[in-house]
């Protein structure tokens, strides 16, 4: 790590992936070699962790280490702090507990970092996979969503309501109405999304 800057962020993201996957503190300490002191430093930025014990906490996130270290190019600091070039998103998707096939679409992740208080993402919904929306499948969680349809058409169910979203259209909703995305067409659809709190876990 290059900086203070870089462990702070190193370590936020160690602890927004943790959270994704309901583990406490004491819980990854138990599964590497580390102790909950220590890894609570890493996480606020306070400690530097070796390629070997990022490698055991990567394994027990089910998330590469190389994730946790993205493409940053540009001229000066902050550029390369903060902005994204296309080639270097990173995926979501693979750190998610339920499947493309399940959840219909998969992931970008836009923002620089996962530390932040919300994200931005990019979702792609392959044609003709995701289950139907129905009222008591959606997914409820404190926090907000806002999106808007790139291409294509998205299905989205809002608690009992079917509403189809096409290209151009938007929404903001509190995410504690049940919801569900899916393409209920022959042809991808692209969203871009925010969410507050930061969430990865589906």
């Amino acid at each position: 790590m290059k900086d203070d800057g870089d462990a702070e962020r190193l370590g936020s993201e160690i602890r927004e992936v943790r959270k994704a996957r309901g583990l406490t503190l004491n819980e990854l300490s138990a599964v590497i070699s580390c102790s909950t002191a220590y890894l609570s430093r890493i996480e606020l930025g306070t400690a530097r962790v070796s390629e070997a014990l990022l490698a055991e906490i990567g394994a027990a996130l089910k998330v590469d280490p190389a994730w946790f270290f993205p493409a940053q190019r540009g001229d000066g600091p902050l550029e390369r702090r903060h902005v994204v070039r296309a080639k270097d998103r990173r995926p979501l998707s693979g750190m998610y507990t339920r499947s493309r096939e399940e959840l219909g679409f998969e992931d970008e992740l836009l923002s620089s970092t996962l530390s932040g208080q919300c994200y931005l993402l990019l979702s792609r919904f392959a044609p003709g996979i995701g289950k139907p929306p129905a009222p008591l499948e959606g997914y409820v969680f404190e926090g907000e969503q806002h999106g808007l349809v790139l291409t294509g058409e998205v299905e989205l169910r809002l608690d009992d309501e079917l509403i189809v979203l096409k290209a151009g259209d938007s929404f903001s909703y509190p995410s504690l109405i049940a919801h569900r995305f899916r393409n209920h067409t022959d042809k991808e659809a692209t969203m871009v999304w925010a969410m507050a709190p930061v969430r990865i876990s589906w």
